[in-house]
């Protein structure tokens, strides 16, 4: 098994919409995945809601079979479309990439 874990800040406005709309976007956006992309096995889309400074605004929790899924499930084109919606509406990103 592999684990996907990324976790993203959004900008206060971007892409003509607000910072909860683009929250709600995005997680939608990423929940579609799981019945487009047949290498992802699991998905998870979490909010922050403690607001520390340290903490980022939303992260994304996925499980794959293997490094050759999540190479798969990178290069979709379902997740091209998700991966342009988010770059044009976060301001930072953390990723780890680990197997399980």
């Amino acid at each position: 098994m592999v684990k996907h874990i990324v976790f993203w800040n959004f900008a206060e406005a971007a892409d003509g919409h607000s910072k909860a709309e683009n929250l709600d976007r995005v997680e939608a956006a990423l929940l579609a995945l799981k019945d487009s992309i047949p290498e992802l096995l699991e998905i998870e889309v979490g909010r922050d809601f403690n607001g520390s400074p340290a903490a980022y605004d939303m992260s994304l929790y996925s499980v794959f079979e293997s490094r050759e899924g999540l190479n798969a499930y990178q290069v979709h084109p379902e997740h091209e479309k998700v991966r342009v919606l988010i770059g044009a509406v976060t301001s930072g990103r953390a990723v780890v990439d680990y197997d399980a």
